[in-house]
């Protein structure tokens, strides 16, 4: 998820198809195929990009006779994959200006596919149990306050702010340094292992600070609150060394292959059409990271029950 926005990635490796794998090491041999009813999309390793390339895997193999192959990329290197063609379509994209300015206006090898229906947001958070014991946490001006309480044996003598892994492209650094602020930021690795680090947390009811983003399936089994940040405005983060204000809100975008925009036939038309909401992301995430289905399982049991809205994504 995320450019200045994130990249949450490296975590909960939950692909389907037939070559996953990481795009910096091999592409897939199906991207492109001519003569071939075959769609080959970048997903992602957090599992709300997993849910949408379950959902439109399934439905292209299923409602459309397409073979679908799945490759895992990090955020950035999917978009020179995307240009080049190795793969077909990236379904979730957090925002990532200069990749748009180079690939979509100068070197038009890539179109915008539309939105996909959900707005992303990363922030910082803190638990709503300790924000409702202490409600002037929430406001970044009293964080200092807290930071004793916020200690780890990770981030020293200083609070603890936990990303997740040090691939996602984030502020945090910045917004500390620029805040002046007695935290230091301690990347648990994985959003897996955030999670995990998350849950454990809220199972001993302990206080933490975390880098987080909606939609995302964990606030229906840990409730966190926003911690507000000095307000976002246009250009203010511009320069990534001064960022001193909050995340944006991102209507996440769908990004396409030039040369497949223009002749993917039915499978580029669909993805086109692609659209659904917030909470039907999160329940598939939340099949899929919480429930233990498998993404097509988690993908045939949506699609049963929602086929008035699949069905209008149709071409």
């Amino acid at each position: 998820m995320r450019l200045r926005t994130t990249a949450v990635v490296g975590s909960l490796v939950l692909l389907t198809g037939c070559g996953a794998a990481d795009m910096t090491q091999q592409a897939s041999p199906f991207a492109n195929a001519r003569g071939t009813k075959t769609v080959t999309l970048s997903v992602q390793s957090w599992v709300g990009a997993q849910a949408n390339v379950a959902v439109a895997q399934y439905l292209l193999e299923h409602e459309l006779g397409y073979r679908v192959d799945t490759v895992q990329v990090d955020e950035v290197p999917a978009w020179d994959a995307l240009s080049q063609g190795r793969v077909d379509a990236i379904l979730e994209d957090w925002g990532h200006p200069e990749q748009e300015q180079r690939y979509v206006e100068d070197k038009k090898t890539i179109v915008n596919g539309g939105g996909l229906g959900v707005t992303g947001h990363i922030g910082w958070f803190v638990p709503t149990y300790f924000a409702e014991e202490h409600p002037d946490v929430t406001d970044w001006k009293n964080l200092d306050k807290y930071a004793g309480l916020l200690r780890t044996p990770e981030s020293g003598g200083k609070g603890q702010l936990m990303d997740g892994s040090p691939s996602y492209v984030t502020n945090d650094q910045a917004l500390v340094k620029n805040l002046d602020l007695d935290y230091k930021v301690v990347f648990a690795g994985s959003e897996a292992a955030q999670i995990t680090q998350i849950k454990q947390f809220a199972k001993e009811k302990k206080p933490f600070l975390t880098y987080w983003y909606s939609p995302q399936w964990l606030f229906e089994k840990v409730p966190m609150t926003e911690v507000k940040l000095p307000p976002y405005e246009e250009g203010c983060d511009a320069d990534p060394a001064n960022v001193d204000c909050a995340y944006p809100h991102t209507p996440l975008q769908k990004y396409l292959n030039a040369g497949f925009a223009k002749d993917g036939g039915e499978a580029a038309a669909f993805l086109k059409k692609f659209r659904w909401t917030t909470e039907d992301q999160n329940e598939v995430s939340l099949m899929i990271a919480e429930q233990k289905l498998s993404p097509e399982e988690a993908a045939k049991k949506w699609v049963d029950s929602h086929e008035s809205v699949w069905k209008a994504w149709l071409p």
